[in-house]
């Protein structure tokens, strides 16, 4: 693990596999933290990829910046982190709110994305109802805490059968969001809350784009996945079976060979 301070705050992140190797950026959810890429970065980099996995401010082991941070500030966060690295062009990929960042970042840097990997993401803006219900989970993070929040919603993270089939892939994911930063994941809400529409700008996307799914996905569900299917001249659909909100990891296996497979076929040598 190493830091940078980058634009007003300390980022955690690794950097790992070869330096020369097809560069990968992962961008975690909330509210979880970049060892949630664990088996993503094994599958990777034995296959030869460069993986970076930082913590975005207001996570993990990063900085906090109270108040409202906007994804367009976790997209210039990971542009300077790609700056400090000597990455020119990356595959982004990611997960829940990482994959709206992962969107935002395309929007706001597209000469440095090779590729999108897009997983279990929205690309419409927050409705009306949905700004004050990010808005109230804030207010009562940072009254209560995580701990009540992440017992709340594990088996809407995972598929509700996994809850009970996984004990430690449970505890992995209970474990990130318990010990998130309230004031981080407030934040983090609030930014969220206005954030673009992204089906204004998924239409110009030229990169490849990989969209993976759990099949039982019940915060972003396989038709919100569909819809950005049908946006993305370039993109490829893959449903995983046996999963929920977080396929990379109830099901790292098959997600794994998605990635590697989209990675081998339609990014590899093309510039």
């Amino acid at each position: 693990m190493d830091t940078v301070t980058l634009r007003g705050v300390a980022l955690r992140y690794d950097d790992f596999g070869p330096s020369a190797g097809l560069p990968v950026l992962l961008i975690h959810g909330h509210p979880f933290d970049r060892t949630m890429w664990a088996p993503q970065v094994a599958a990777l980099t034995a296959a030869g990829h460069r993986v970076v996995t930082p913590d975005l401010r207001g996570y993990g082991r990063s900085g906090v910046t109270p108040g409202q941070v906007l994804l367009s500030d976790f997209a210039d966060d990971l542009a300077a982190l790609l700056d400090h690295l000597g990455i020119e062009r990356a595959v982004v990929g990611g997960v829940s709110m990482g994959g709206q960042i992962a969107m935002e970042f395309h929007h706001r840097h597209p000469r440095r994305v090779r590729a999108l990997v897009l997983s279990d993401t929205s690309a419409p803006a927050e409705t009306d109802e949905g700004k004050d219900a990010r808005n109230r989970l804030a207010d009562r993070l940072l009254a209560e805490g995580m701990a009540g929040y992440a017992d709340e919603v594990i088996d809407k993270m995972l598929a509700a059968y996994n809850v009970t089939a996984m004990p430690e892939v449970v505890e992995r994911v209970l474990a990130m969001m318990r010990a998130t930063d309230p004031r981080g994941a407030a934040a983090a809400l609030r930014g969220r809350a206005e954030r673009r529409d992204y089906r204004d700008t998924l239409p110009a996307v030229r990169e490849p784009v990989l969209i993976v799914v759990g099949a039982d996905d019940v915060y972003t569900p396989v038709t919100a996945a569909e819809a950005i299917h049908r946006l993305v001249p370039q993109a490829v659909l893959t449903v995983i079976d046996g999963a929920g909100h977080l396929p990379g990891a109830e099901q790292p296996d098959l997600f794994n060979t998605a990635v590697l497979d989209f990675l081998a076929t339609r990014v590899k040598g093309r510039d």
